[in-house]
């Protein structure tokens, strides 16, 4: 589904905006999903679980298949929806309402989208990589950037190397917080092909798991899944496996790190909103000293704030998605809804967790894990410092 912000309507002459008629289908598709498939399956699955069971997930994903909720963010010329950026935000929003919220939005029952730079690979590479992803493999590709030398600037910070020997790549190095390397068959794997610290030094390669000399091992965090440290020990790849040019991978994968921290913020406005939701409700329930929480001014004042911020979050989400469908350079909009979105969004089940009392520590609601993994949320896609500074650095250019 392409939605063409051009050829749309907006209320701006008075004043109100609205979103496309198509994606108030589209979003209110998604809600009935989540409601009627999705919310009930998850009451049966424990407190931190990263997933349905295999069955539950198969028979999620028919059902989705057959609404047309596949593949979003894939081009339809490769198989995908081809959701607009617009799009991708609506969908991302409703799909984290739910106890796994945004790490594992509808639990995984809108399948994959292979890893974007592989839209401008070879037509081999998509086949062999891409193409299973498209068609139902449950299996996620792992993306290594970060290293311990600094994620956040991987330009400069990529030390793990590629060095030609024939038709092969001889890969070594350590690669830091990759996620989804459990269970993956495969991935994307950034690497230094030129001059440290150059952007046109940096490569980028399909590296799969059963290679000689990689390794992984699973890193503890605070959250319900494990990202991964990868280890790369003399591990050749085959030149046929490099995506793009010698020293494109930085521009490859600049192209779909600015978009994704759109949707990135979209799905922590989703949960947050589900946070609020439920804290209404409660409030207008409980007592304390024979005054119902939601006759407190305090109370009242953490409602509205929340919901004052969610609101502004999601417009300023709105907008970059709007703009990035318009083609427009999004670079700092990206950043600043990133950073006010998962701002906001862990402020508001802060406040949600402190209006349930000792409830909200509970396992007995997804609360604190919400608060778990939107913690993480600040750190991802770029630390919220780290898009202050590129804000910074394109408004004082």
């Amino acid at each position: 589904m392409n939605i063409n912000p051009v050829e749309t309507q907006s209320n701006a002459d008075t004043g109100a905006w609205e979103l496309p008629e198509e994606l108030v289908m589209l979003r209110d598709t998604v809600r009935r999903f989540m409601k009627e498939e999705v919310l009930p399956r998850e009451e049966k699955i424990e407190h931190d679980a990263t997933g349905f069971p295999p069955d539950q997930l198969k028979e999620l994903q028919s059902k989705a298949r057959s609404l047309g909720l596949w593949s979003l963010q894939t081009p339809q010329a490769f198989g995908g929806a081809g959701l607009s950026v617009l799009g991708q935000v609506v969908v991302a929003e409703e799909a984290a309402k739910c106890k796994m919220g945004a790490f594992f939005p509808a639990g995984g029952a809108f399948g994959g989208n292979p890893p974007s730079v592989l839209f401008q690979a070879t037509t081999d590479q998509f086949e062999r990589y891409g193409r299973p992803i498209v068609q139902g493999s449950t299996a996620r590709p792992f993306t290594a950037i970060s290293e311990a030398s600094g994620g956040s600037d991987p330009a400069r910070a990529i030390q793990c190397k590629a060095v030609r020997d024939g038709d092969h790549y001889v890969l070594n190095g350590t690669k830091l917080w990759t996620t989804h390397a459990g269970n993956a068959d495969w991935g994307i794997v950034y690497a230094r092909t030129g001059e440290p610290g150059r952007r046109d030094g940096i490569s980028c390669f399909i590296v799969e798991m059963d290679t000689p000399g990689f390794s992984k091992k699973p890193i503890g965090v605070m959250t319900s899944y494990s990202p991964h440290e990868l280890h790369f020990d003399n591990v050749r790849i085959p030149v046929s496996n490099r995506i793009g040019e010698e020293g494109q991978g930085f521009h490859l994968a600049s192209n779909f790190l600015v978009n994704s921290r759109i949707s990135y913020a979209a799905g922590t406005i989703g949960v947050a909103q589900l946070a609020l939701e439920m804290t209404v409700d409660w409030v207008k329930q409980r007592e304390t000293f024979g005054v119902k929480l939601a006759d407190r001014q305090a109370i009242q004042w953490m409602i509205v704030d929340s919901e004052i911020e969610l609101r502004a979050a999601r417009l300023l989400v709105y907008q970059a998605a709007w703009n990035a469908d318009l083609g427009k350079d999004v670079k700092t909009d990206a950043s600043v809804c990133k950073v006010y979105g998962t701002e906001t969004a862990h402020r508001v089940v802060d406040r949600c967790l402190q209006m349930h009392g000792g409830l909200g520590l509970a396992n007995e609601l997804p609360l604190e894990r919400w608060y778990r993994d939107l913690r993480v949320k600040l750190l991802g896609e770029g630390a919220s410092e780290v898009q202050r500074m590129v804000i910074a650095r394109n408004l004082l250019r």
